[in-house]
């Protein structure tokens, strides 16, 4: 049910456009990364890319997340969702790479990740022999090392490019709005701090998620090997399959707003707070107050205050910003 996605080829790392990284839909970027040294490495062997890879670690233990063969790879919640069914802990890359390459013959190994781990931090001077050109972008750069694993559909605030460096990794990616049909978790108690999809995606049950079969079809599915990348939008949801028994990724988060704007989920979570208890009619007004001052602001919001006296009605700078967060600190303190 899920359809392909759009696929750009005969792209390069210093060819990428603006109307590639403004994309508002997925973008499956064939070859992009295929000139890494990294990649190079990997297509040699696992054990190439490990060599490579440890060639820029200063030394430092490694957050590290372990999990029972019986998982499958599937990092999650425990049965009963009080916690989760992998434990998080730290060890050297070099012990790390060890027990992949040790397992790596096994049918049905434990499953070991790092992930979200800062390149710049953990491993200088990779990124001067494999990088991006993003412009004048200041993306957090990260990297994520391990056997199979798949990894509950969520979603980021930032837009992201994933690159694939060693192994085969498949997306399935879902616009925003089909957050009814995925069944998402808690927002405050989750994996890995951001809120995911219940499914199973290797054996979804539609008694229990019955919308899941609208989700799929509004899904974009990519199946990337080494070298090739994804483009994904800021908050679009997406799923994903480690395939091979050593896999690296390499992903760039960026935002397109300032760094002075607050954050969305924050602003979300405090919704659910103030707002989604309160009696219907209240609720119903201030939806009206949101669309009005939020959603849809345009010029006219206060065209009828002077515009010196707009206050946090205002276009927000860096100023602005910070006079209307010493506002709601202010407030929150009472």
């Amino acid at each position: 049910m899920t359809g392909p996605m759009r696929e750009i080829s005969d792209i390069t790392t210093s060819t990428l456009s603006e109307e590639i990284l403004t994309s508002t839909q997925p973008l499956l970027l064939r070859g992009l990364v295929a000139d890494w040294p990294l990649v190079q490495a990997g297509l040699q062997s696992a054990q190439a890319a490990s060599s490579y890879l440890l060639r820029f670690y200063g030394g430092a233990p490694m957050i590290t997340k372990l999990a029972a063969p019986d998982t499958g790879g599937r990092y999650f919640y425990n049965q009963d969702m009080t916690g989760f069914n992998f434990r998080n802990d730290h060890y050297r890359l070099y012990e790390v790479l060890a027990a992949i390459e040790k397992h790596a013959s096994e049918a049905v190994p434990p499953a070991i990740y790092v992930g979200a781990t800062a390149v710049d931090t953990w491993l200088p001077g990779l990124r001067a022999e494999n990088d991006l050109a993003l412009g004048e972008r200041q993306p957090l750069v990260s990297i994520w090392i391990g056997n199979r694993s798949r990894i509950a559909a969520h979603h980021d605030v930032p837009d992201n490019i994933a690159c694939v460096a060693v192994g085969h990794r498949r997306f399935t990616v879902f616009p925003p709005q089909q957050v009814e049909n995925l069944y998402i978790g808690p927002l405050d108690f989750n994996p890995a701090g951001q809120a995911v999809s219940l499914v199973d995606f290797a054996n979804p049950d539609f008694n229990q998620h019955p919308r899941f079969a609208e989700a799929l079809n509004h899904a974009q599915i990519a199946e990337l090997g080494p070298g090739d990348a994804i483009f994904i939008p800021s908050l679009w949801w997406h799923h994903v399959e480690a395939l091979d028994n050593f896999n690296v990724l390499v992903n760039y988060w960026w935002r397109k707003s300032p760094d002075y704007l607050g954050s969305p989920t924050v602003a979300l979570m405090h919704g659910i707070l103030s707002l989604r208890d309160l009696p219907p009619e209240q609720r119903e007004a201030w939806h009206a107050m949101f669309r009005h001052y939020v959603f849809e602001a345009n010029e006219q919001t206060a065209a009828h205050i002077p515009p010196d006296a707009r206050s946090a009605l205002a276009p927000l700078d860096a100023d602005g910003a910070q006079a209307l967060l010493a506002q709601i600190v202010k407030r929150l303190g009472r």
